[in-house]
């Protein structure tokens, strides 16, 4: 970015990151964007490519793991997949009773930032978003559900056994 104005290129920076307002959850009070692929990256993606069933594979294997080791977690749930879908499993997004487990997904966020985890309450609907404030809508109470109760837990494909199992552990700290 080049600008002889700090402000405008701040500005211009924070549009380009998706306008997302500093908050643990993503808040947007603006409209942003995010188009900076290079050809660089191109690349690398295209390349990567051949190993997306690998990716997709681990995805679901880490997901697997959260569902039976927290099975027994009254409260403590994962969005269903219709039985005739299959999920890629890109996001393992648990779903929490509040009440039951005794915490709330933030709360359990900042439990888990305790621990070097990271972890993110589910997606703000849109609806919800100040920048959508006064923009007609249509339903948006399961969308509002989600975030109240969502809790997006790491799930990226390099995580090994070990690094699920450290999640897992302080979790169910964080729940007892």
């Amino acid at each position: 970015m080049l600008s002889n104005d700090a402000e405008l290129a701040d500005h211009a920076r924070h549009l380009s990151t998706q306008a997302r307002d500093p908050a643990l959850h993503y808040e947007h009070s603006e409209v942003g964007f995010n188009h900076r692929m290079g050809n660089l990256a191109a690349a690398i993606g295209r390349a990567q490519l051949s190993r997306l069933p690998d990716i997709m594979t681990r995805r679901r294997e880490i997901h697997h793991r959260y569902v039976t080791a927290l099975a027994d977690v009254d409260g403590f749930g994962f969005q269903p997949v219709a039985a005739h879908n299959e999920s890629n499993h890109w996001l393992t997004v648990a779903t929490v009773d509040a009440e039951a487990v005794g915490e709330t997904p933030p709360g359990l966020c900042e439990a888990l930032e305790q621990a070097d985890i990271e972890a993110r309450p589910a997606w703000k609907p849109m609806h919800m978003q100040p920048v959508f404030a006064d923009a007609p809508m249509r339903g948006g109470a399961v969308a509002e559900d989600v975030y109240g109760r969502g809790l997006c837990l790491p799930s990226g494909s390099s995580m090994t056994d070990a690094d699920v199992d450290r999640v897992l552990d302080a979790l169910r700290d964080a729940l007892v």
